[in-house]
């Protein structure tokens, strides 16, 4: 199970502006560099994401499963988990929507994301089951804690000020900024 992102618009946390000001740039050059400092800023974002295996900005995804978990909780590696927005069995005839409450978040959507599905739950027989939730950061979700906006910030400056000429020496400092937030895997 990949979750795939449904949504291509992105709305990164930190604004081309707030990295201008962080950086002290001036805002009378015409914006010469500010498709630079929109690519630092995504490629800090998700260097980040990775580092604490968090969502840092709100987006929909969408799973396509063969079965259901036999235990009736499904894992997902999307955190923090926001809403359920439709579950569904697809075939050659479209997608037939479940009854409300057979799919729904479980009880800790941050630290355990994932999904509990009520025994209820018609079986697949030969369909496919397709499950669009809403995951991330900002939006309709929890808020982006400060020190990642700040590890975004710093990343994304660092990068900036070193463009290629020595290694990425911010790497800890973000590292140590996201730790906080780490999702840990067993």
């Amino acid at each position: 199970m990949i979750p795939i992102r449904a949504d291509e618009a992105v709305v990164e946390p930190v604004s081309v502006a707030e990295l201008r000001a962080y950086l002290r740039l001036d805002s009378d050059d015409g914006g010469t560099e500010d498709d630079l400092l929109a690519a630092l800023i995504t490629a800090a974002r998700a260097s980040l994401e990775i580092e604490a295996r968090r969502i840092l900005v709100p987006g929909r995804y969408r799973i396509a499963l063969d079965a259901w978990p036999a235990n009736g909780r499904l894992a997902l590696p999307l955190s923090p988990l926001v809403a359920l927005v439709r579950a569904g069995l697809s075939d050659a005839k479209g997608v037939t929507t479940l009854a409300a409450g057979l799919v729904r978040l479980g009880p800790d959507p941050i630290e355990a994301p994932g999904l509990l599905i009520d025994p209820a739950v018609p079986d697949p027989a030969g369909r496919t089951i397709l499950i669009e939730i809403a995951a991330g950061f900002g939006g309709d979700g929890p808020p982006l804690p400060a020190p990642l906006r700040l590890a975004i910030l710093r990343l994304a400056a660092a990068r900036y000020e070193h463009r290629g000429d020595e290694p990425d020496a911010a790497r800890t400092d973000a590292a140590d900024l996201a730790a906080p937030f780490r999702r840990m895997r067993l």
